[in-house]
């Protein structure tokens, strides 16, 4: 009995997250949540980099404007990243960012903040949230979107920053911690309202998140996912020493 040629072949894999964009983006569907994930990341990048300018304004030392020009520069660096990736799969940056522009500015504007440390606790709790649910994303994604996502959450620094700026405060003056506790725990019901909000609203998103194209979310998955985000918050204020 003859063997094939080809019988010691592997299968082609039919897993997305073993894929390269080229093969991956053939699906239709596929491509379509993959421009919505990148515009989405896009805009946020580009809000990241307004409000941190807009921050080191209240910054109450040169120093401490100075680290936030610092981190809001890496976020556009960021931003360019994902509209040269847009622009590479000929796609226009700003229709694939317009969809997701309102939701994000309601946000920044329902949760501005009043004062430095404020800024400080949103920028910290805030964009660990959408990193948290990005980086859950990205496990799912095809091996160069995937790359390419995990490249752009990097942390700037704003993460050590923020506990160490917060942490004093509260120890000069302990009074700080309850006011920055209910802060927190306002922006976290925010930022999840607001990203079932966005996911909701834009089918092939929703339908990748829940199974229909990437491998491995279903229904009862995306919920074990919100909870390890919001696990992962608790962590965060315990290190911001507040209660979550």
């Amino acid at each position: 009995m003859e063997t094939p040629d080809n019988a010691n072949e592997a299968p082609a894999t039919t897993r997305i997250a073993d894929q390269d964009w080229a093969t991956a983006s053939a699906q239709p569907q596929y491509r379509a949540a993959v421009v919505d994930l990148l515009g989405a990341l896009a805009y946020g990048e580009l809000a990241a980099f307004e409000r941190l300018a807009e921050d080191a304004k209240l910054a109450p030392t040169l120093a401490d404007k100075a680290e936030l020009a610092k981190m809001a520069s890496a976020e556009f660096h960021h931003f360019e990243r994902l509209t040269e990736r847009l622009t590479a799969i000929e796609v226009e940056p700003t229709a694939a960012m317009e969809p997701f522009a309102r939701a994000l500015d309601d946000f920044h504007r329902q949760t501005a903040p009043s004062d430095w440390l404020e800024g400080l606790v949103k920028a910290y709790v805030g964009d660990s949230i959408a990193s948290d649910f990005y980086r859950e994303v990205a496990a799912r994604l095809d091996s160069d979107t995937r790359s390419l996502v995990l490249a752009v959450l990097d942390d700037t620094g704003h993460g050590n920053f923020a506990v160490e700026k917060v942490r004093a405060a509260i120890e000069a003056d302990p009074r700080v911690g309850g006011r920055l506790a209910l802060w927190a725990r306002r922006l976290m019901g925010e930022a999840l309202s607001q990203a079932q909000r966005v996911v909701a609203d834009r089918d092939a998103l929703s339908t990748m998140l829940v199974g229909g194209v990437a491998d491995g979310f279903d229904l009862a998955e995306v919920g074990r996912m919100f909870s390890r985000i919001t696990e992962a918050h608790t962590k965060r204020m315990a290190a911001l020493g507040l209660a979550a």
